[in-house]
């Protein structure tokens, strides 16, 4: 019987994936896995269990091996406290368990200060550290200066100790490169992938019909705009942009913005409520309708500026005509010459009352490639089948 590699996976909520980039990626590492030779091991929040209906401490899901962590409410500490208990629980188990060479795979750098002292129990197992270190954390605007020092100083140490950081965008690898050359990291680019299938649905759906009327949204009609509700991703320059533009289009935002201060403060400080144009319409849970909804947008607007390989970035590339991308690095590497690109000089509106032709003329006027990229190299396929050969090779 052929050995096994066994992986364990630490820092994502866990599986089955209810929200969240990592959450994602480790449901679709395990859905699509080929190699049968490697066992997974993942760590999930009891609470994410709980969501789907899984009381046990241990369980299996896509056929990997998962064990609930319990963590205290403790604040803004949880994240780190959850990650610490998953991997001293992941080292003790691979103990038991009489695993070679395990492989324990650190999603983000949240948790340096401690890694040192953990690092040398996966050492006496024979076993190494991956650490996929994630974006620049220490640069969110939503952490107080004392809590930026902590993940810049945490992020050194993950470095510092980690056998392999896996990338998923070339910036953060060239930052790691550049930024801790005396440490000399192991670094490699494996990128996040994405789903290229269109949506299940068409106009005559009973849940698009009602979105769009509860909406007040016509199709092809509007701009897009879907991520996390932080300052970083720019949600006050493209909406002070778009109310200055002239078009007669709408503008869209899919974000989590219920109940949220930022919400408060922007509508205070830009006074977009009095813009008709500009439409907060929460959260879509509902994939199959997000997909259509990307699809039949005239536009996506992409403002995020923390971050490696954006999975909502992908998922406008793989499905909406026209996008229009923050101009830094991460959002180059993606959109390349299939996008338009804005900065952050107040131009952002002059780009959008430019734009009000037909869609075909546009893309023809701009120059802009099919991005065929996108399906050659950031599949789920693609992605899957690259973290099977770096896990095998190791």
């Amino acid at each position: 019987m052929e050995e096994k590699q066994h992986v364990y996976i630490i820092g994502s909520k866990g599986i089955p994936a209810h929200y969240g980039g990592f959450e994602t990626f480790v449901e679709q590492l395990t859905s699509h896995q080929v190699d049968k030779r490697i066992q997974y091991h993942v760590a999930c929040m009891t609470e994410n269990s709980e969501k789907s209906d899984i009381s046990q401490k241990h369980f299996e899901y896509n056929h990997a091996k998962c064990f609930n962590i319990d963590v205290p409410k403790i604040g803004p500490a949880r994240a780190i406290y959850y990650d610490v208990l998953a991997l001293n629980f992941a080292i003790q188990l691979a103990k038991v368990n009489r695993d070679k060479h395990p492989i324990f795979y650190v999603l983000a750098c949240r948790i340096g200060p401690f890694i040192g002292r953990m690092k040398k129990r996966i050492e006496a197992l024979g076993g190494r550290l991956f650490v996929n270190p994630d974006g620049h954390e220490w640069l969110r605007a939503k952490w107080a200066y004392p809590v930026r020092r902590y993940w810049k100083h945490s992020e050194r140490l993950m470095v510092k100790h980690a056998d392999l950081l896996i990338c998923d965008s070339q910036t953060i690898e060239n930052y790691i490169q550049e930024t801790y050359r005396s440490y000399e990291p192991e670094t490699t680019y494996l990128a996040y992938g994405t789903d290229l299938e269109k949506s299940e649905l068409d106009e005559s759906d009973s849940e698009v019909r009602e979105w769009y009327q509860e909406n007040d949204v016509s199709l092809r009609e509007y701009y897009l705009v879907v991520g996390r509700f932080v300052p970083e991703n720019n949600y006050e320059t493209a909406i002070r942009e778009f109310m200055k533009s002239e078009t007669t289009k709408d503008l869209v935002l899919i974000t989590n913005n219920e109940q949220h201060g930022y919400y408060t403060k922007l509508r205070k400080e830009t006074a977009f409520d009095s813009d008709p144009r500009i439409k907060f319409v929460g959260t879509v849970y509902n994939q199959e309708l997000l997909k259509y909804i990307r699809e039949h947008a005239f536009a996506y607007i992409h403002g995020h500026e923390v971050g490696g390989t954006n999975p909502s970035l992908l998922e406008a590339m793989a499905l909406t005509k026209l996008n229009l991308l923050l101009d830094v690095g991460f959002n180059r590497e993606v959109g390349r010459n299939s996008a338009v690109y804005w900065k952050k000089n107040g131009t952002l509106h002059q780009m959008i009352t430019g734009l009000d032709s037909p869609l075909e003329e546009l893309m023809t006027l701009k120059g802009l490639k099919k991005p065929e990229h996108i399906a050659t190299e950031f599949s789920w396929e693609t992605i899957v089948a690259s973290y099977e050969d770096l896990l095998m090779k190791f």
